[in-house]
């Protein structure tokens, strides 16, 4: 699963990947292909679990990122840019709201609701130029011989191709299984999930009036959005401890990191959630699809925990650090076995019995 960072030039979306994948970008060369990274999840639950149970190894769950080249007049006009996007599985737009003098903008003035604007623009354009060819293609096709497949895909073609012309993208229209296979190869990008991180600076980090700007509009067309300050994120990842890092957030009035939200909003917008294995030997944290079954979250840790499961026990984050241990959770009576027909939630901590 890929959630690909876009952005005009100079929004800070180059820091952003840095910090998160921990890869520093040193060759210009590159500026026009895509570069992969994986991040961390960053989630507390992870860390207090680690702090219970001092496992001999602990490992967190990971997120392929990837840097798209940035969007301007070269990569627009090429559409290399969007195909890169198509490949992606989610999408996350760093917008540019902090003044700098010392960093030219493109545009010649930093206005985030613009800049924003007209990438969701350019991105509902190509979709629709996609859209128009497609239904010029089926249109011929359909004169020359009455395929009621390519009939069915026309008029499929012509509800997209209307909802984009209101400047709308296609994530807004619920598809049919059949509808959806249609046009699971076509390179659509405003059916992918969308994450909006607006870059600001330290003093605009409780912003409530920059964030609700942003808000109507977003949740209008299904996206995600956050304020995320990248130069205080580098500030964060430049000090040596954790306890230096929370003493930083302290000061600042933040409770968790920018990266920790934008990482949980990836996961949201890729229908992801985590769950837990938990012992002295290690912790670990895994993701799974959203309404996944136990033996579907089994079958994540190893193919021969889905092929013989048995049982799965479960017990609740938040129920265990009430607790304070299993072995008081266990004479509450809070441990549960569940059978194959469990649907996991995000945060549960799982052992599944199998036999194979």
């Amino acid at each position: 699963m890929k959630v690909g960072i876009i952005g005009l030039p100079q929004t800070g979306k180059k820091t952003l990947f840095q910090i998160l994948t921990g890869n520093e970008i040193k060759e210009p060369s590159k500026a026009f292909k895509p570069l992969p990274g994986a991040a961390d999840i960053l989630d507390s639950r992870f860390n207090k679990l680690v702090e219970m149970y001092e496992p001999k190894k602990n490992v967190r769950a990971r997120i392929d990122l990837v840097l798209l080249p940035k969007m301007e007049a070269e990569t627009i006009s090429k559409g290399e840019i969007f195909r890169d996007i198509a490949d992606m599985d989610a999408i996350c737009h760093v917008v540019r709201a902090f003044e700098d003098d010392a960093i030219y903008h493109a545009q010649g003035s930093v206005d985030a609701i613009r800049d924003f604007e007209m990438v969701n623009s350019e991105l509902i354009m190509h979709d629709q130029i996609f859209a128009e060819k497609r239904i010029e293609r089926l249109e011929a096709m359909v004169k020359k011989i009455k395929d009621e497949d390519q009939q069915k895909e026309l008029a499929l073609m012509n509800k997209l191709k209307d909802t984009l012309e209101v400047e709308k993208p296609l994530r807004l229209i619920e598809l049919m299984d059949d509808e959806e296979k249609m046009i699971r190869s076509y390179p659509f990008i405003t059916r992918k999930k969308l994450v909006i991180a607006v870059n600001v600076s330290e003093d605009d980090l409780g912003n409530e009036v920059l964030l609700s700007s942003f808000k109507q509009s977003c949740e209008t067309q299904e996206m995600e959005v956050m304020l995320v300050s990248a130069k205080v994120e580098a500030e964060i990842a430049m000090l040596d401890t954790q306890e230096e890092k929370d003493e930083f957030l302290e000061d600042l009035g933040i409770t968790q990191t920018a990266l920790e939200s934008l990482t949980k909003l990836c996961l949201k917008s890729l229908n992801l959630i985590s769950f837990f294995t938990v012992g002295k030997d290690e912790v670990r944290q895994w993701l799974v699809r959203k309404g996944a079954k136990t033996p579907q979250a089994a079958g994540v840790i190893h193919s021969d925990l889905e092929r013989g499961f048995i049982r799965g026990e479960v017990f609740k984050y938040d129920e265990l650090m009430e607790a304070g241990s299993e072995a008081e959770l266990k004479k509450g009576g809070k441990i549960y076995v569940e059978g194959k027909d469990y649907l996991v939630e995000d945060g549960d901590i799982l052992n599944i019995r199998f036999s194979v």
